[in-house]
């Protein structure tokens, strides 16, 4: 019989079960209860019940759980620090969702050189979130794979979809049946109709196919999720941070019967892709704030402990330590900085 199927496929490998990865790496009652309480947290924030701007700050992805670590070391401090203004939240993202080729993230390619050792890189991830989780910061994370949620979701307390998956009906599926709170972010063109399209799916109740604990191909049945809200990235022309930018998408969300709940991304396009520029859109969003906005609810900063970035090398342990291979970041001191200002002026906020 001739071959009809698999033709570009070069061979199958099995991978880890996420009940075999929980097994290896437990969910303790400790910090199932810091995890449902660091949600709740969010909730309260995006749902106005909480006055603290929610901040989802961190590297644009993580290469390194060395300095990860040490990253969620730092912004345990701080946290303590601004806790009265602000709810820090790690942005701890291990896929990258690519325009074209290029490293998708260390679930995919934790050994940074193209041999994908996926069970390797999902038990990384998972024991890097137990341990972040485990030193009282909340965990943040983009979900970009449809399958990898079934490892990780029970230690993540915020949840994005990216600018290139908003529109995706799979990412607006499985949103629709995750147990934290998610944003939809923008299109990369500035598209907002996009996102609230989007919202308003993922609220709703969902079957599609997918795999359950044991890895076994499943109906996936959702009772749809009611916390979404939109994430305003810029587009490829302009920034929409402006106050102009945000009463649109507040008559937006009016009218689509909407949560008049937003985020900023300070990056992006709304840093016009210079990630010095980040401290401008956070004073400007602060600056609203002060004059009495409470539709924006967060904001993303990209941020790792050294600026910039640098290109992947061959040879790894030529890397730079704490400086991102994707986008870049600011510093963390500069970081720091500029978030004990904005919890400063942030005091100037009545209740």
């Amino acid at each position: 019989m001739k071959q009809t199927e698999n033709l570009n496929i070069k061979r199958f490998n099995p991978i880890i079960s996420p009940e075999d990865l929980k097994q290896i790496f437990p969910l303790d009652g400790k910090t199932a209860d810091f995890v449902l309480s660091s949600r709740q947290q969010i909730k309260d924030i995006l749902y106005r019940r909480d006055q603290r701007l929610m901040v989802v700050v961190g590297p644009c992805s993580i290469h390194d759980p060395k300095a990860a670590l040490e990253y969620a070391d730092h912004l345990a401090q701080l946290k303590a620090e601004v806790q009265d203004k602000l709810y820090l939240v790690m942005r701890v993202y291990f896929e990258k969702p690519r325009t074209n080729v290029g490293w998708k993230g260390l679930i995919n390619d934790p050994e940074l050189n193209g041999t994908h050792p996926i069970s390797k890189g999902l038990g990384l991830a998972r024991q890097l979130l137990c341990n972040i989780n485990s030193r009282g910061v909340a965990v943040a994370n983009e979900v970009l794979d449809p399958i990898a949620p079934h490892f990780l979701a029970d230690l993540i307390s915020w949840g994005a979809i990216g600018a290139r998956t908003t529109e995706s009906q799979t990412h607006r599926e499985m949103a629709s049946g995750l147990s934290f709170p998610v944003g939809f972010k923008n299109s990369t063109d500035g598209n907002i109709k996009i996102a609230l399209d989007a919202i308003s799916t993922a609220a709703r109740p969902h079957s599609f196919m997918g795999i359950n604990r044991k890895g076994t191909i499943s109906i996936v049945e959702t009772t749809g999720n009611p916390d979404t809200h939109i994430v305003l990235r810029g587009g490829h022309d302009r920034p929409n941070y402006f106050p102009e930018d945000i009463e649109k998408v507040e008559s937006l969300l009016k009218k689509a019967n909407q949560k008049q709940t937003i985020m900023v991304d300070c990056s992006h396009g709304n840093s016009c892709k210079d990630y010095k520029q980040q401290h401008q859109v956070l004073s400007q969003v602060v600056d609203q704030r002060l004059q009495g906005n409470r539709s924006i609810r967060g904001i993303m900063i990209e941020s790792n402990l050294n600026a910039g970035n640098q290109p992947l090398h061959n040879d790894v342990s030529k890397l730079k330590y704490g400086v991102s291979v994707t986008d870049a970041c600011l510093d963390w001191e500069s970081t720091r900085l500029m978030l004990l200002k904005a919890a400063k002026r942030l005091g100037e906020v009545k209740s």
